[in-house]
């Protein structure tokens, strides 16, 4: 190891997907497929800046529109500062690897131990280094890394070997190598130095419109009744499901009018069960949301977690450190 790299261990839950794509052909037709076969070290890396958007935005920082963003070589945003932009490299080589340390190249599968090594090429400040390390425990412990966001469990029997009911993307993080950091308070004066910017479609993206729920799943129970489409808002019979597309539930692409798919808003994982989302102000709020999942869970045996709580959790023990 050398002296700045960061290494931090994980095991997989589920199996992890990063987008590997492979070419089919289909009625003389040549189609691009997405597979899990192999590891596409960017889609992992691709996942991490995602979710340091959404950290660094929960923190009342700002981080550019991904799909729109005017980042460029030395004027750019915080995030861009870390993960790179035109113009401006990323700050660190990512390399994943295996149990003996050696680069991974295959999917990572179920029960596999893996490393995520952050190997410094230029300067990162302790400020970047925190975060860093907070969005990674925020994977772990509330979110997900390579899910395959378009399935959903199930609890048919007859169906629960599909692939499409197949989870994907939950990790456990085993050890770290970061040290102690900073605290919160620094992190939002660091971040308050940063350009103000317009975040546009992608406000809601912040852990401040965060929520989860550990050990509960949402799922199709049979032909007529879904507590997954109930929560989300679509039409729960199986004929019906394919109705109401909404910013909660996502939207299916539409080519002829325009319409680009769009992912649902709430994410459920069966084993181990796991259920997060984002609240839009506006549009839905945290006790709408909230009692959605009651109606279909019940009142008791279970804690909602929202974004202002899982911040505090990630920083627990870090306050009044200089």
């Amino acid at each position: 190891m050398t002296t700045n790299e960061k290494i931090y261990q994980f095991n997989a839950l589920t199996d992890l997907w990063s987008w590997s794509v492979t070419l089919e052909e289909k009625n003389g037709q040549i189609k691009e497929k997405t597979v899990p076969d192999r590891l596409i070290t960017t889609g992992l890396l691709g996942s991490i800046r995602w979710w340091f958007e959404v950290l660094v935005r929960g923190l009342t920082g700002n981080a550019c529109d991904p799909t729109d963003t005017k980042c460029e070589d030395r004027n750019h945003c915080v995030v861009c500062e870390l993960f790179g932009c035109t113009g401006w490299a990323r700050k660190f080589r990512f390399e994943v690897l295996d149990e003996k340390n050696g680069t991974k190249t295959d999917q990572i599968k179920q029960n596999q131990t893996f490393y995520l090594r952050f190997t410094p090429l230029r300067p990162i400040r302790v400020e970047e280094w925190t975060l860093l390390d907070a969005t990674l425990r925020l994977i772990a412990e509330y979110g997900a890394i390579g899910g395959k966001t378009v399935f959903k469990p199930t609890d048919e029997p007859t169906r629960a070997s599909k692939l499409h009911h197949k989870d994907y993307g939950l990790v456990q993080m085993v050890s770290s190598q970061q040290s102690d950091g900073t605290d919160r308070g620094n992190l939002e004066k660091y971040l308050s130095k940063w350009p103000m910017l317009n975040h546009g479609a992608f406000a809601w993206a912040s852990l401040q419109h965060f929520w989860c729920v550990n050990g509960k799943y949402l799922a199709r129970q049979n032909g007529n009744s879904s507590s997954f489409n109930c929560v989300i808002g679509r039409l729960e019979p199986k004929q019906q499901s394919s109705q109401n597309d909404s910013w909660m539930a996502g939207r299916r692409p539409d080519p002829r009018n325009n319409v680009e798919a769009e992912s649902k808003k709430v994410l459920s994982f069966k084993n181990p069960a796991r259920t997060f989302g984002f609240v839009k102000p506006g549009l839905i709020d945290f006790n709408t949301m909230k009692e959605r999942l009651t109606n279909a869970w019940g009142r008791n045996g279970w804690d909602f977690l929202a974004g202002a709580t899982i911040i505090n959790q990630l920083f627990a023990g870090k306050e009044g450190r200089s």
